[in-house]
C-alpha cells in the first residue's frame, strides 16, 4: 500500500482537512489519549477519516495518529472530534495523578545527584 502524507506546509489543504475550523474543543483530547476505532468507514468519508479509522483498531494515541498522517496535532484533534461526536471512534484518557502525589525529598535528589557525578 503505498504511503501519502497531507502537505502540512500548505495552509489551504489543511483549511480543507478541517472544514475550517481551527480549534477543537481543547479538553477533549489528550495527545496522549489512546483511540480505538469502534467502525469500518463508510464509503464517502472523508480520506482521512478512512485513514484514522483502519489505524486505530488497536489503541492508538493522538501523537502517534498525527505522525502517521503527517498532520498537525490541532488538526488531528479536529479530525478525532468529528469521529467521536458520531460515534465512530472511542477515547481512553490517560489516568490522572493523585491530588496529592508525594514527591520525592528534595535533599535525597541532591544526594543521588552528587552521587551521580561522582561516577
Amino acid at each position: 500500500m503505498t504511503s501519502w502524507r497531507v502537505d502540512s506546509e500548505n495552509p489551504d489543504r489543511l483549511y480543507t482537512v478541517t472544514g475550517g475550523r481551527s480549534r477543537a474543543d481543547e479538553n477533549s483530547l489528550d495527545v496522549v489519549s489512546l483511540i480505538v476505532s469502534e467502525c469500518e468507514p463508510t464509503p464517502g468519508m472523508q480520506s482521512e477519516h478512512v485513514r484514522i479509522l483502519r489505524m486505530c483498531h488497536r489503541p492508538t494515541a493522538v501523537v502517534e495518529i498525527s505522525a502517521e498522517l503527517g498532520l498537525p496535532v490541532s488538526v488531528v484533534r479536529i479530525l478525532l472530534c468529528d469521529l467521536l461526536d458520531t460515534g465512530r471512534i472511542t477515547a481512553r484518557h490517560p489516568p490522572s495523578a493523585p491530588a496529592k502525589a508525594q514527591l520525592p525529598d528534595l535533599e535525597i535528589l541532591k544526594q543521588v545527584l552528587v552521587g551521580l557525578q561522582k561516577l
